[in-house]
């Protein structure tokens, strides 16, 4: 029921496509009447629902990129959410964690936590609503006797119209949020060509606007022409997260094209801007507001160098399971801003411009994917892992591994968009003389431990050809969370 970003390189083209996995505002939402009711606040649960796109996202890249049928690809996980699966230590850390803020919700504490009790390392988690709902889409198209494109559509309109779509509008409303049958039914996840930019031999995709895939394209951008330090880094980061604030919105909104944004001279432009003192950050409300988000990373390459790229997410303790669905009804409001004058602003039938993102990079043969968790911090992340491959010629996993920073000094993307003037984030592998550095330029620098979990978990695959010609695949597993065993 959440958000999917998504990202596709099919075998051997040389452009990459979007798939906009990310739900609407309800047609019937308004923004006056909601600042009315919730006092300028944003509260979880029904309010910020927006409508599911993660479903139609994945439905969609199936039926334009894919081969099989929905039935074939949802096997596996019909039958984990059936029969269960064992939880690790890390997952049981998580929903311990996770636990202390979804527990007010007595229909996700039914299922995360049952009889009360944090599930431990060996017991076995069930999701038997969740089975039902994904056999109940399969079982439509099954039942669908027309191709496979047919028999996709048919899974896909299960979802959004009929009893799952009535469960999903009478929660919402019931919950204080917006949501209409029509919305459902009309909602689709269209597909459209990824922006990019030239980095070095590489041409680098993004998931377009209602992601902040191109800031992370911006950073780089900007990053590029100027010595590349990490004041330098810092700097380009703020310059990117200011031109967020003042422009970035779903594409059907933007008021000035993103592709502006990311032409040479507004690039060069903005490293020219980069003095010897940190500039003051835009102001927010208080605070660097709390971190450890739980988005996930998927990224997956065929032989053939068909690129799949995503980061899925919306969290637990963002709205309750609904009971008869097994989902939650995405969240994700909470990147739309309650000020009109906002480019991203809560409006009938918008796209929130969300925080996850992933890229693809094209350079002759080869292919690289990559995506990564982490809110705020994701775009950074994507960016410095890109650095270190680039510019540093550091392998995928070295560039993953490296120390990383994370600067604050722009409104969050979370409502309610809380700031902090100046603060960087850095892990204690950067040298004290670096940091030093920072400090004398006007940065606030707060210490992070050694791969530091808030500085994100990049994981990435890519498509190299030796003197041969023979392909071979290298790949970027992130040990700040769990990305491998």
């Amino acid at each position: 029921g959440g958000i999917a970003p998504i990202l596709v390189r099919p075998a051997a083209s040389d452009q990459c496509f979007s798939v906009a996995g990310i739900g609407r505002w309800s047609r019937a939402a308004n923004l006056e009447e909601f600042v009315e009711r919730y006092g300028g606040s944003m509260p979880l649960g029904g309010a910020p629902s927006i409508i599911p796109g993660a479903p139609a996202g994945w439905i969609a890249s199936l039926a334009q990129f894919g081969t099989m049928s929905l039935g074939q690809v949802a096997a596996p996980a019909i039958a984990l959410a059936r029969d269960g699966f064992l939880v690790d230590d890390s997952l049981a850390t998580s929903l311990q964690l996770m636990g202390k803020r979804f527990s007010r919700w007595a229909s996700t504490s039914e299922v995360y936590r049952p009889r009360d009790t944090d599930l431990t390392v060996g017991d076995r988690l069930r999701q038997p609503a969740l089975a039902e709902l994904l056999s109940h889409l399969v079982d439509a198209e099954s039942r669908n006797t027309g191709s496979r494109k047919q028999g996709l559509r048919a899974a896909h309109d299960a979802f959004y119209s009929g009893p799952v779509a009535e469960h999903l509008t009478t929660w919402v409303t019931e919950n204080g949020g917006y949501l209409l049958e029509e919305d459902l039914c009309e909602f689709e996840a269209e597909i459209d060509s990824a922006p990019h930019i030239t980095f070095g031999p590489w041409k680098l995709f993004s998931t377009p606007s209602w992601t902040q895939g191109p800031v992370a394209l911006e950073i780089l951008g900007i990053l590029s022409r100027t010595g590349g330090s990490l004041h330098d880094l810092v700097e380009s980061t703020t310059l990117a997260f200011n031109d967020r604030e003042d422009y970035l919105a779903a594409p059907d909104r933007l008021e000035v094209p993103y592709e502006r944004l990311l032409d040479e001279r507004h690039l060069q432009l903005c490293a020219e801007s980069i003095g010897d003192q940190a500039l003051q950050g835009r102001p927010g409300s208080q605070g660097v507001g709390e971190l450890r988000t739980s988005t996930t990373a998927v990224v997956t390459m065929d032989a053939d160098g068909c690129t799949f790229a995503t980061s899925p997410s919306d969290t637990l303790d963002g709205a309750p399971i609904i009971p008869e669905l097994g989902i939650m009804c995405s969240p994700r409001g909470v990147q739309s801003r309650l000020d009109s004058g906002h480019p991203n602003s809560l409006a009938p039938g918008a796209r929130p411009s969300v925080t996850p993102a992933a890229l693809i990079g094209l350079s002759d043969s080869d292919v690289w994917g990559l995506a990564c968790p982490g809110g705020d911090v994701i775009v950074q992340a994507l960016a410095q892992v890109v650095w270190n491959v680039v510019r540093e010629g550091l392998d995928p996993q070295e560039a993953v591994e490296a120390p990383r920073i994370a600067a604050f000094n722009a409104p969050s993307a979370f409502h309610p968009h809380p700031s902090a003037d100046r603060l960087v984030f850095v892990e204690n592998r950067i040298g004290g003389d670096e940091c030093d550095e920072l400090r004398r330029r006007g940065h606030a620098v707060s210490m992070w431990p050694d791969f530091e979990f808030d500085a994100g978990s990049v994981q990435t695959i890519m498509l190299k050809h030796n003197s041969e010609k023979d392909p071979y695949l290298l790949t970027g597993a992130d040990p700040r969370r769990s990305a491998y065993g």
